[in-house]
């Protein structure tokens, strides 16, 4: 028989003989090794089941144009190309305008965007009905839908007031010789009322167009059609004074104040643009609690239809990744484009690294007082096998035994329990963690096999430390006084 088989016979034997002690033992190193595992397992896969539970909180990047540039469709791809793919969650274009409903006489804010991506970044958008799927569809908030009456299946015209403003010049600065103007103003009940102006070569009104289908037919809505009413414009000279230079229309006060702030604040524009009008279907009504609800959303090629432009104002997009990874792929597409920038949303990327920091602090500190609480389990328990074998220690040092074989003894007998406590922990420690997982986060975990080996490694490791004060006890046993029953 070898040496290391007789070793081995020798640490067995000696643990069969004590098996309701060494069971103890085992069953400690066990249940850290489990809790050592299964807190472990969580921890390197909760950054992806809490960036998944953060991201319902909706996007945490923003892509805007630079000040006095433009974002399309081309700039935002070239943007996300900085982004892993395997990161990135979702991607929604938003363009925002203002749309009319005439046969309402209600003005809204529509926002034009790609609803394939919208559930990705805006997991918490309620829908009653869908989501459009074609052109010719839209979604409306529902405080909308409360104001209008309509539902899912209604069906609504809504209109485009295009008007080109130059950005250099001042209203004052366009009433040029033979300019053409146009400008807008809010009227009645919230509606807008749109003018377009023809000066002559003396800057005086030449032709003028109004645009009041927002306003009430019988009064307001009149002013588009009154010859008299708009017969005293032509000849007069911006700025116009509501009461002096013009005449109210009769019975449509407000809407006569909105065509002249529309006037004195138009702006010469390239060409005589024209109102662009659509028919949609309603597909669905949106509840979030937020803004959104005041918002018709309709899809990009439709907004493009009214507008003639394919122009974004910005891009939400929800990444799963930390926030330093956040910032370090947000300056990397603000410094590569001249034209676009990356902003982060701060209240979701600080919250989820909050949170995930003191995650770490937890996760730390009870598998330290696990691992303390194993550790005097072991070390009572081998103190207590060191206590019942004093007379065969002493009688084996007596027959000439060295320390060194002693402590090769009680160190092997711990380390075989906390290889066996590894193992056995390794794997309950993957079934604790899927449970939790499941009834915290929804969803399972991923088994990380790496972790099995580290497991064990640390479980025996803990068992020897566990044993060295047993194992000085040991070989500080006098033969002499233990041969003498003393």
């Amino acid at each position: 028989m070898t040496k290391r088989r007789m070793f081995l016979r020798m640490i067995t034997a000696s643990l069969l003989r004590r098996r309701s002690r060494m069971l103890i033992a085992l069953l400690s190193i066990g249940i850290g090794a489990t809790i050592l595992a299964g807190l472990v397992t969580i921890y390197v896969d909760v950054p992806r089941q809490m960036g998944a539970q953060f991201r319902s909180y909706g996007a945490n990047m923003l892509i805007l144009p630079e000040e006095g540039k433009i974002l399309d469709s081309d700039q935002l791809a070239e943007a996300l190309q900085k982004i892993p793919q395997d990161e990135l969650i979702g991607a929604t274009p938003y363009r925002y305008v203002r749309l009319d409903m005439t046969s309402r006489q209600q003005s809204f804010t529509a926002a034009g965007t790609d609803f394939t991506q919208v559930p990705k970044t805006s997991p918490y958008f309620s829908i009653e009905g869908a989501y459009p799927e074609n052109t010719r569809e839209v979604l409306v908030g529902k405080s909308i839908a409360d104001t209008i009456g309509v539902k899912a299946g209604s069906t609504m015209e809504l209109t485009y007031q295009p008007i080109s403003l130059s950005d250099e010049l001042t209203p004052e600065e366009s009433r040029i010789p033979n300019a053409t103007l146009s400008g807008s103003a809010e009227g009645f009940g919230g509606g807008v009322v749109y003018v377009s102006l023809q000066l002559d070569e003396n800057s005086t009104i030449k032709t003028i167009e109004i645009n009041a289908e927002t306003q009430t037919p019988e009064y307001g809505g009149r002013a588009s059609e009154d010859e008299s009413y708009l017969n005293q414009f032509k000849g007069k000279t911006l700025p116009l004074t509501a009461g002096e230079d013009v005449d109210a229309l009769s019975g449509a006060t407000v809407t006569s104040e909105a065509v002249v702030t529309a006037i004195n604040t138009a702006r010469k524009t390239e060409k005589n643009v024209k109102p662009q009008t659509l028919n949609f279907t309603v597909t669905g009504i949106l509840t979030t609690g937020g803004e959104e609800e005041e918002y018709v959303f309709l899809s990009l090629e439709d907004m493009e239809s009214l507008t003639g432009s394919g122009q974004l104002d910005v891009a939400e997009l929800s990444v799963s990744a930390g926030a330093e990874q956040l910032e370090t792929y947000a300056d990397a597409i603000t410094q590569d484009s001249g034209s676009v920038r990356a902003r982060l949303v701060k209240r979701v990327t600080r919250s989820e690294a909050s949170v995930l920091e003191k995650l770490t602090a937890l996760v730390f500190l009870v598998t330290l007082v696990v691992l303390l609480l194993t550790m005097i389990c072991v070390s009572t328990t081998m103190m207590a096998v060191v206590s019942e074998r004093r007379r065969e220690i002493g009688l084996r040092k007596a027959l000439g035994a060295s320390g060194g074989s002693i402590r090769k003894e009680f160190l092997g007998e711990g380390l075989f329990l906390g290889l066996l406590g590894g193992v056995m922990g390794g794997i309950l420690g993957f079934v604790f963690a899927q449970v939790v997982s499941v009834n915290v986060f929804g969803s399972s975990i991923t088994f990380q096999p790496l972790l099995l080996p580290i497991t064990i490694i640390v479980s025996m490791a803990i068992a020897a430390l566990s044993c060295l004060l047993p194992i000085k006890r040991a070989v500080a046993i006098d033969p002499a006084l233990v041969l003498k029953g003393e």
